[in-house]
């Protein structure tokens, strides 16, 4: 089996995370974003997992770990934060690489400059940055916080095909296992995506979550972003500044794809393993 499933209780919440290359010394801990599933790290994870030891989580209240009970309280990166420290320590990782997509990378970010800080030693930030666009947060909000819901699986992936277009190419069965691995269904049975829509209390309850820059200034070890050509998430006058600032974050624009790059095709591992072999590109 390419990989395994675990449950641990993380400050009391039961958290899921996949393993995969569990035989190997070195880790990677991929983090997914804001409304999807660590599932969505398998192609990447698959492909490290010749080399790495690999870790993705679900975030509370996504997947199949635990609805956060305290929705206004732990739907935030505090929370996240302590989360992760807790599954590091219960796993006795002590060092590791982090590659996070979008709210992924933001969390690693916040990590690397404080909990984590002498325990993560490169960080990829896959469509993420220190400051993000005001427009695209309210798109993500508006479908993040209201999510659709429909009769059929085969509707659902429909509706996936279209929100997350910007992933750039996927093939049909790899749009097939997003959706199996991302729904759920409804008391009247209905079928929407595998998350608690308080989730999008973090951006109501906690307005300045995602202004990093104080964090991503006090960051010391190499960072590789990777941005989506397209993205409206990421601008190119924030790239430009991570470049000048902080770790000065080398900076990679994948071509045709937008927010986020579905990190599934060999061009895209290869920057992954690149960067985490050698912390260059």
């Amino acid at each position: 089996m390419p990989f395994t499933s675990h449950y641990l209780s993380c400050h009391e919440r039961e958290i899921h995370f996949t393993e995969w290359g569990a035989q190997h010394n070195q880790v990677v801990i991929a983090w997914h974003g804001l409304a999807r599933t660590g599932r969505d790290m398998d192609d990447i994870a698959a492909h490290l997992s010749k080399h790495y030891r690999v870790i993705c989580p679900d975030t509370i209240g996504r997947g199949l770990s635990q609805w956060s009970p305290k929705p206004e309280e732990e739907y935030c990166f505090a929370f996240y934060a302590k989360i992760a420290v807790s599954l590091l320590d219960q796993l006795d990782i002590k060092n590791c690489y982090w590659l996070g997509t979008s709210m992924g990378g933001a969390l690693g970010m916040i990590l690397a400059a404080n909990q984590l800080r002498s325990r993560i030693q490169r960080l990829i930030l896959n469509d993420n940055a220190p400051k993000l666009a005001d427009a695209a947060i309210a798109r993500i909000r508006s479908y993040a916080g209201n999510p659709a819901a429909f009769e059929r699986v085969s509707d659902l992936e429909q509706y996936f095909r279209t929100i997350y277009k910007p992933y750039g190419y996927l093939t049909d069965t790899q749009w097939r296992r997003l959706t199996e691995t991302s729904t759920r269904r409804l008391p009247n049975g209905q079928v929407t995506p595998h998350y608690d829509p308080n989730m999008v209390m973090q951006f109501t309850h906690h307005a300045k979550e995602y202004d990093l820059w104080d964090h991503y200034d006090q960051i010391d070890i190499p960072v590789l972003c990777l941005r989506g050509a397209e993205s409206d998430l990421v601008l190119a006058e924030t790239v430009d500044e991570m470049q000048k600032r902080g770790p000065r974050a080398k900076i990679i624009t994948i071509p045709n794809c937008g927010h986020a790059p579905a990190l599934n095709v060999p061009a895209q591992f290869e920057l992954v393993e690149q960067f985490f072999a050698t912390g260059k590109i």
